[in-house]
């Protein structure tokens, strides 16, 4: 997701997953789809434009869902599949709040499970994870055209993006909460209205979601369970990339904002007598001592509440300070992937409001007439990030303004941990927005399972050993092999008492994007297909 201003995401290479390829026999693969005899298929691709196409295998269509059914997608030049999106209603009947959906059945064979994702912001749209992360194709920053996603989410399991809650992307209506519990209960209403639509029922349900919605997920998995529903709300599982779980200011910006520099000092290139002041400052302003006592394995005991106040606390808004500084070096600094440099690349969506660049004659993608009418949208302006608070009392795409909810570590995160013991922390070691040791401290100070933080230091690695399908055809026709090798080691993963911890190395603020094949394996782990990353 991306925070606006608090919190904020040539040759094409096309593989499609045939039966035999992308499902066991128990139909369920943990590969991607690939099929390198594929480019020999192009011809038989849609183009995009409007044709006839056979709807014998759509699983889910039938006469209520087919005014959800996507036929085809515009510049997408190739055949979408089986793909529904619009609206439902929050409430049965009242059609003035609705949530905007865009839901694809998995490629491979029929699986009774579903995989949510939402955005954070708060108010960021879920339609970027659609179309830039774990969707069935991506249409990545700086391209010409969207390109087949080789490790889409869609090829293990039935997806569904959700923009959530009200005001935040196509959904509808005035938003009222104040609470993530109100917020929760609009999207389980939602929910259950769209699986009485698309005859869903017992299916398993995995939550998952990045940014501000590490807040989102919790809440929404804990109001599932607590429906004992398990004809509509069986909750299996939950991930949350670089989350908000704890207290984010203090813990998740500051405390650790100097040693992510000191780390990364070739990226952000800041001149000694800076950097002298920034470990200055980082020891007199108590960070250093915080984390040296609490940054331990087992923790040493529970956080004492901090908050931070950037007029009171200005001399040591080392946060600030470093970002500040980061943009006189690197005037393209992006503090969701700090290893971005110049020129900035055009954005299909639009990008978060800093680095917005949008080309002469250029539109944003969601916001096109053309577009909207495909996906059975509502006729209204779409923006990545929400142009209205979505909690009352909030500004428009900044933070949890607002937003009164307990941080998910104090009760709603161990309740998911302790219910499904599948639960998914991960951060990237390239944002700067959250931080990954600022996470793991919000993870020593919670309480799941009888015990406070993680026992053991992570200190598994990651190897990733699926192959660079992305650019599989560029590689082969110019006689290079690398494509058939995995990534390497890319990570570090840790599981203690039902919670899996992943750190994966290169990585920005929207991991699915940044490192795909990373994300790939996390979601395999998430949906039982492998027991380690």
């Amino acid at each position: 997701m991306r925070f606006q201003g608090f919190l904020l995401t040539a040759k094409l290479v096309i593989s499609l997953c045939t039966a035999k390829a992308c499902a066991s026999k128990h139909g369920r693969s943990n590969k991607p789809m690939h099929e390198p005899s594929v480019l020999d298929k192009r011809a038989s691709l849609s183009s995009g434009k409007s044709q006839l196409r056979s709807h014998d295998n759509f699983r889910f269509l039938n006469d209520e869902t087919r005014p959800y059914l996507v036929e085809s997608l515009p510049d997408v030049p190739f055949d979408v599949g089986e793909l529904y999106s619009g609206s439902v209603p929050i409430d049965k009947g009242n059609s003035s709040r609705t949530l905007f959906f865009v839901f694809q059945p998995t490629v491979g064979e029929p699986v009774d499970e579903i995989t949510i994702e939402v955005n954070g912001g708060p108010g960021a749209s879920s339609l970027e994870g659609f179309l830039q992360e774990t969707g069935r194709f991506v249409w990545q920053p700086g391209t010409y055209a969207p390109v087949i996603n080789p490790y889409s989410w869609v090829n293990l399991t039935n997806m569904l993006w959700v923009d959530q809650p009200v005001g935040t992307g196509f959904s509808t209506g005035t938003p009222t909460a104040t609470t993530q519990e109100e917020t929760s209960k609009d999207f389980v209403d939602f929910f259950k209205n769209f699986q009485d639509i698309f005859g869903i029922k017992k299916f398993k349900i995995y939550v998952t979601g990045q940014s501000y919605a590490g807040r989102y997920v919790p809440y929404i998995a804990a109001a599932m369970m607590d429906q004992n529903d398990k004809d509509y709300y069986d909750v299996h599982g939950a991930l949350a990339y670089d989350p908000v779980i704890g207290q984010f200011d203090y813990v998740g910006q500051q405390v650790s904002a100097v040693p992510t520099v000191q780390q990364n000092t070739n990226i952000f290139n800041f001149n000694a007598s800076f950097m002298n002041e920034l470990q200055s400052l980082h020891k007199s302003c108590g960070y250093q001592g915080f984390m040296d006592e609490y940054l331990t394995f087992p923790p040493s005991g529970v956080q004492p509440p901090r908050s931070f106040d950037p007029t009171s606390d200005a001399d040591c808004n080392v946060f600030d300070m470093i970002t500040d500084a980061a943009y006189l070096v690197n005037p393209c600094y992006n503090m969701y992937a700090i290893n971005q440099m110049c020129p900035i690349l055009w954005d299909v969506l639009g990008g978060p409001t800093k680095l917005h660049y949008l080309p002469a004659g250029a539109t944003v993608y969601f916001d096109r007439d053309d577009v909207k009418k495909a996906m059975h949208a509502p006729n209204m302006t779409w923006s990545m990030s929400s142009l209205q608070p979505v909690f009352v009392g909030g500004d428009a795409g900044v933070g949890r303004l607002g937003d009164l909810s307990a941080n998910p570590i104090e009760h709603v995160l161990p309740q998911v941990i302790e219910a499904t013991n599948r639960v998914l922390i991960s951060h990237g070691d390239y944002d700067f927005i959250l931080q990954t040791n600022g996470t793991l401290l919000a993870i020593q100070n919670m309480t799941w399972n009888g015990q406070l933080g993680f026992q053991s230091q992570p200190s598994t690695p990651i190897e990733i050993d699926l192959p660079d399908l992305q650019y599989a055809e560029v590689f082969e026709e110019n006689d290079l092999f690398s494509w058939h090798s995995g990534q390497g080691v890319m990570g570090i993963q840790h599981y203690e008492r039902g919670l899996m911890w992943a750190e994966t190395f290169q990585s920005g603020h929207m991991q699915p994007q940044y490192q795909p094949r990373v994300a790939y394996r996390h979601i395999q782990w998430l949906l039982g297909r492998t027991e380690r990353l």
